[in-house]
Formats: C-alpha cells, structure tokens, sequence
C-alpha cells in the first residue's frame, strides 16, 4: 500500500496549493464527464435556454457516488445531478428515446432513480438553491426537459421522433452531432445544468464551490460501511468500490477491483467470504490519492500507448522527468536553448559547456526540494479494459539519489540531436524516439504499439535504477541508422532534407556512445583525430567522400543520393571492399571539381583531400584491409568527421547556392 499512502499524502499536501497555471486538485466524490448540453434554469426552476456545448468546453466535474463513479453494464447507476437524457428527462422515451438495454422492461427506472436520489439531496439539510432549481425542473409533470430542448433547436426530430443519425450534408448538420463520438446518438447526450437568478446563482454547477461542498457533506452522512483502513491504520468510513478514469476521461480500468463476492476470489484464503478481509483501504483515503494520480497524469504524466508513467515529489515541487530529453530537462522545454544547427563540441571541450548546462540544471531541482523530500515514480498499465496494473513503482528518500541518476542518464547518453528545425539540441533522447530508431515502421498499428510500450517500458529501469542499456536496442538501432537510403527524404531545391535519417543517427550515436561507457570504453563528444581505432577512421572516411560528392552535386546537378550514402549499409558490412567502389564513383566529381574556375572549389577539394590523405594515413595495413563488419563506433566517426567538417569551412567553402 506505499503508492496509495504517497498518493494520498501527495493530496494532503498540495489541495489548495496547486502550482500556478496548473488544473486544482478535484474534490472527493466527484468526477468529470463530457458534457454535450447545456441547460440553463432559473432559480425557481423555469426553463431559460440551452446551448450545445463545445467539445473544448465539455469536461464538467459532477457528483458522483461510489456506484455511478464506476457504473458499467446494462443498468448503469445514475449521477446524483448531471447526467444523460435517459435519466433527467421525464418525457425521453415519449419523444423515442432508447434506455440502456437493462432497463428495457421499465424504461422510466432511470428518470424514477434520479429523481428519487436528487430528492433526497435536496430535502436533506445539505441542500442548495441550484439542487431545489434543478430538482423543480426535472419534476415538472409536465417533464419537458426534451421537448424543450427540441424547440431550442438543440435534438432533431423526424416524424416527432428524435432522430438518431444525420444523412445529410455535413455543413448543414445540427451541433449536436459536431460534438458527439462515432458511436453515439443525441439519444446519450450528456446534460449539465446552469441556474441564472440574481448574482448568487449566475454560475454553472459545476463552478460553484458552494454546491460542491454541499454535496461532500450530504455524500458523507450517508456512509455506512466502517471498518480499519489498512493504510492509514485509523477506524474510519470504508470504500465499497474505487475510482476508474485514471489516465483518461474514458478509462474504465481500476488499480483496485471491487471485491467479487459470488467467484472464487476469497475461497480458501480468508475466515469469511465477504471480503472485508481482503483490502480495506477508507473511503476518502481512496478518493484523495486517486484523485491525486489523476491529477499528476494529467498535468505531467507520459503517455506511451496504453501506459502511463509518472514522476512527483510529494510536496508538489517540480522534478525532472525520468522519460524527458535533455533540452526539457535542463531548460524546462524552453525552445531558446535550441541550437539553429546541431553542433559537436569543440576539440579540448568535449561536452564541457553541456555538462555545465545540465549540472546548473540538476542544482536548481535540489535546491527547490527539500534534503528528506520523498521523490515517486509509477507506472500504469491496463492488460484489459477493467483492470489496470502498476508496472513501475520507486520510492526515492530525498532527492540526491533520484537527481543523480537522472544526471547520469542525461551524462552518459548526450550526443548532438538534431530532431527537425524546431528542436535541436545536445544531450539524451527521450523513450519513445529510442524506440523509433531501434524499430522503425515496425511500431505501426497495434502490434507496433504494444512494442513501443515493452521497449519504452524495458528503457525506464535503466534511467531510473542506472542500469545499462540493453544491447539489443543498441544493435538495431545502429543497423537502422547504416541504413541510409532506405530513410524518408523531403527535397527543396537542390538539396536533400533527410530528417528521419538525422534523427536516427543522433539516437545511435548516443547510444553506442552511452553503452559503450558502460562498457568502460569513453567517447568524446568532438572530432578525436588522435584515435586510430579501425571502425571510427573509416567513419570519418565516409563522412569525407561524402561530403567530397554532395559538394559537387549541389553545384550543378539535382539532388541525389551520394554514393556514400547509397552504399552505408554495405559499407558497415565490408568496408575495405565497398570503399574501394566508393572511391571509383567520387573520380568524376573530384575532377569536375578540379577544373572548376573558382578558387574555393579548388580551395574545398584540396582541404577535403587533405583530410582524406590523414585519415588513411592513421591507418594499419592489417585495420585498412580488414574487411570485417564494423561496430557502432563508425557512426561516432563519421558524425564527428562530418560536423566537424561542417563547422570549419561552412563560411569559406561552401557554394553560394546552399
């Protein structure tokens, strides 16, 4: 029971002290719906208009029970205020409306159901105005809750029946339909109400504090179920079932089920077959920390497929995200730190200045908690559409162990991203883009998703606990980045923008960088020329003919894939053998490029040259004709080569057309 106690104390402590522009906290024994109309009442209970409710509008809290929060099957249980035209109107079925099939054999149980539990609210000494209006309105024996919203214009009818689907032009369409899902009908749109009468009842229900805590206190004297609750330890109100609507609005999936008396769950374990015994948690223990896991996936969860994850310090102090690259944690997603072109850091730098930039980061979080500050991270995932399951649970005393892991990630897995124009940075990618590079079209459709939750899922622990990244996904994502040609290109001009590609290799590149210093083998985050090793001089190999051949295609003919990039694959496979071919095709480029009349084209030629005679000349025999796949670290040597040789003639030598 640790997750529900920091989730209740995660409650206590932040209700009412909610962060600026964040969503408060939603009070117990309420729940939000997407409300498709509006009614508005007076205070005597008088119909004034109605409107249809916009779907950035729709989320509207209501109260709720225990029941209806968790209704499902054929006879849902009604919301004691708001709720669909099935239960607030009188006169539903006369104007053709279609119940749940549960209450087809007494089709107005759900109207006599809400009125008899909005009665009983409202005689209690815990009524407000706007239950007495609402409860005047929805009473009338002349029940005209439909037939009034028919002559706002509001439910369509045909043959003064309410009309179910609409076949006509989607521009004369009614709003009603604009604004309801796929598989539903004006038969279940969902009624809010507002009560317009003097100052004091100009709000909506949903707005009013006051009715808010008139129904919490009326909520609270009907509680009869007490007993111990296993997590505060105190004698206090039980609750009977537990809040879905966790990571979503439409989620039904709940952490804890509700106890199956008729099946097998208690047979053989406990000393009666209630279930008592089982799990014991108090009513407003369980509204508070479900509300407050509510509350935190909403405002700052991670989402991947059908999981969940989120980060927290009980206090409510903001945390870095264990699942968020470098620029967000470092600049709090603040797009000014992008670079306009990711660069590798100079020779004799090596990363320092990001290293300086993630440290100042890292103290300011520390400095804002609190040395005995507990640090949370959770979980969710749902195997079925009821049952959801934590997947992910740790518990951090203070914040020095949970901030350096999260330095040690961001540390040991930074390399220059370039992630498209707007977001280009140095440091660690986040989960799901390390799944895309590793797996590509694979995570299309529902098997890709379940891959890219398992992968995701796999890749937490390892910023979370500081364990190595597993190999596998390092492996393919560096098979995926050799694979040059078969990446997504966007041409403009005479250039080729190939953005899946960048991204791909930025990823692979601080991956194996990262893995290997797991390994205990480092790589700096510039140009090393002083490194012979065989993979990363043949890196910077490609990385040079290539650039030797994009150089003279830019100048006078359309864009094209390099020879370089055409054969990167083969390239990683056989080196010595591919290199050779590599050279033949580049011949005519370098020699148009050495007839050229401009002194910076030759100018360009003879540095590329140069670069290239170096580069060979660090070679062994045996490393050079050693035709033997190369490992990852080609990558880093060719990423390296090609920025560096980006950086120090992107002035000089570079045509004026590119």
């Amino acid at each position: 029971m640790a997750w529900i106690e920091k989730l209740y104390a995660t409650y206590e402590s932040c209700k009412g002290n909610e962060p600026p522009g964040s969503e408060p906290l939603p009070p117990i024994s309420h729940t939000t719906q997407q409300a498709q109309v509006e009614i508005v009442i007076d205070g005597e209970g008088r119909f004034r208009r109605a409107c249809v409710v916009s779907r950035e509008d729709a989320t509207t809290l209501v109260p709720c029970t225990e029941k209806s929060a968790s209704r499902s099957g054929k006879q849902p249980v009604n919301h004691p205020l708001c709720d669909k035209l099935q239960y607030v109107a009188g006169d539903f079925v006369s104007w053709g409306g279609e119940v749940t099939s549960g209450f087809a054999k007494a089709p107005r149980k759900p109207h006599e159901d809400y009125l008899a539990s909005l009665t009983a609210w409202a005689e209690s000494e815990s009524s407000h105005l706007k239950v007495r209006a609402v409860l005047s309105y929805v009473k009338n024996e002349k029940a005209t809750v439909v037939a009034n919203l028919v002559s706002a214009g509001i439910l369509p009818i045909t043959d003064g029946q309410l009309l179910k689907k609409w076949a006509g032009a989607r521009a004369d369409r009614p709003a009603i339909f604009g604004v309801l899902t796929n598989d539903q009908t004006p038969d279940d749109a969902f009624v809010r109400w507002r009560i317009e009468d003097g100052e004091t009842l100009a709000t909506g229900t949903w707005e009013d504090t006051s009715l808010i805590e008139s129904w919490d206190a009326y909520y609270r004297q009907q509680q009869n179920f007490y007993g111990r609750c296993m997590v505060t330890g105190e004698e206090t109100t039980l609750a009977e079932q537990h809040p879905a609507k966790l990571r979503s609005g439409a989620d039904k999936a709940k952490l804890i089920s509700a106890n199956d008396k008729s099946g097998y769950t208690f047979r053989g374990r406990f000393t009666d077959d209630d279930g008592n015994q089982a799990c014991t948690v108090g009513y407003f223990v369980s509204q508070k920390a479900h509300n407050a896991l509510r509350w935190l996936i909403a405002r700052q969860g991670y989402k991947s497929g059908m999981q969940v994850f989120v980060a927290w310090a009980v206090s409510g102090k903001p945390v870095p995200e264990p699942w968020a690259d470098s620029l967000a944690v470092i600049m709090g997603g603040d797009k000014s730190f992008a670079e306009d072109k990711p660069k590798l850091a100079a020779v004799g730098d090596a990363g320092q200045a990001f290293a300086l930039k993630l440290n100042r980061a890292v103290a300011g979080y520390r400095a804002k908690l609190d040395p005995d500050e507990d640090i949370v991270v959770i979980g969710l995932d749902a195997a079925t559409t009821g049952r959801s399951a934590i997947t992910l649970y740790r518990e951090f005393k203070g914040p020095d162990d949970f901030l350096a892991r999260i330095q040690a990630w961001h540390e040991q897995y930074a390399w220059p991203q370039d992630h498209g124009a707007d977001s280009r940075f140095v440091g660690a990618p986040v989960p799901k883009d390390i799944a895309a590079a590793a797996f590509g079209r694979q995570l299309e459709g529902k098997s890709g998703e379940k891959l890219r939750a398992a992968t995701v899922e796999r890749i937490l622990p390892c910023i979370v606990d500081g364990l190595p990244l597993p190999f596998d996904l390092v492996r393919a994502a560096v098979h995926r980045a050799c694979n040059r040609i078969g990446m997504e290109k966007i041409t403009r001009g005479k250039r080729y923008f190939e953005d899946e590609w960048e991204k791909t290799l930025g990823i692979a590149c601080a991956l194996f960088r990262g893995w290997s210093k797991s390994q205990g083998k480092e790589y700096a985050m510039a140009l090393e020329e002083d490194r012979t090793t065989r993979d990363y001089l043949y890196g910077r190999l490609l990385a040079v003919a290539d650039s030797i051949e994009s150089y003279a295609l830019g100048m006078v003919e359309k864009p094209r894939d390099t020879a370089a990039a055409q054969l990167m694959q083969r390239f990683a496979d056989s080196p010595y053998s591919t290199w050779r071919t590599i050279e033949l095709r580049l011949q005519p480029y370098i020699s148009r490029l050495r007839s050229s009349e401009k002194k910076k084209v030759r100018a360009f030629l003879a540095s590329r040259g140069k670069t290239l005679d170096e580069i060979q000349c660090r070679f062994s025999s045996a490393d050079f004709t050693d035709d033997s796949p190369l490992a990852g670290e080609f990558l880093l040597g060719f990423h390296c080569q090609r920025a560096d040789l980006y950086g120090r003639h992107q002035e000089t030598e570079e045509p004026s057309d590119e």
